[in-house]
């Protein structure tokens, strides 16, 4: 089975997480500085500045641990080299309930793997139906549950690298 907790970027999309995250660490300062600035203004119980100021924190300390957590696991620009099989980092075709009428293209990679430009759609390697795909070669059909409970089949018929 394939390592699912690893997540798979390009470079360029390390590169544009890693941006933003220095950019929220230069910002601890300012943050700190908003939230002193408030707690000297009174009453805390009274001072929605000082709340607000403590939210926004909060935000984005955890965006920041967000961030840290998959830069640490990622996997730069290393696709599958394999076609044929679906893999995290690849492009499948799939359709549904046996009707090749209903397909789709899609990414198999985490929101943050793909970039604003991308065209495809992207579905997590931990998500039911990227589960049920990861490791599937081209013909085969899989089944996974639906938010409502109820079970659905999924075909591959196309996995490639992807070249973002």
């Amino acid at each position: 089975m394939t390592d699912t907790k690893a997540s798979w970027l390009t470079q360029e999309s390390y590169d544009k997480l890693d941006r933003e995250l220095q950019a929220l660490i230069a910002n601890r300062p300012v943050i700190a500085a908003e939230i002193n600035a408030r707690r000297e203004e009174g009453d805390l119980r009274e001072n929605g500045g000082y709340h607000a100021a403590r939210e926004e924190q909060g935000q984005q300390e955890a965006r920041i641990r967000q961030l840290q957590e998959l830069l640490n696991n990622a996997k730069v620009g290393q696709a599958p080299k394999q076609s044929g099989v679906a893999l995290p980092g690849s492009v499948v075709t799939v359709y549904y309930a046996g009707d090749e009428s209903d397909s789709e293209t899609f990414l198999i990679a985490t929101r943050e793997e793909s970039t604003a430009t991308d065209e495809l759609e992207t579905y997590s390697p931990s998500s039911p139906l990227g589960s049920a795909l990861i490791d599937a070669k081209v013909g085969e059909t899989k089944e996974y549950k639906l938010p409502n409970g109820k079970t659905m089949t999924v075909t591959l018929t196309k996995a490639e690298p992807y070249h973002g």
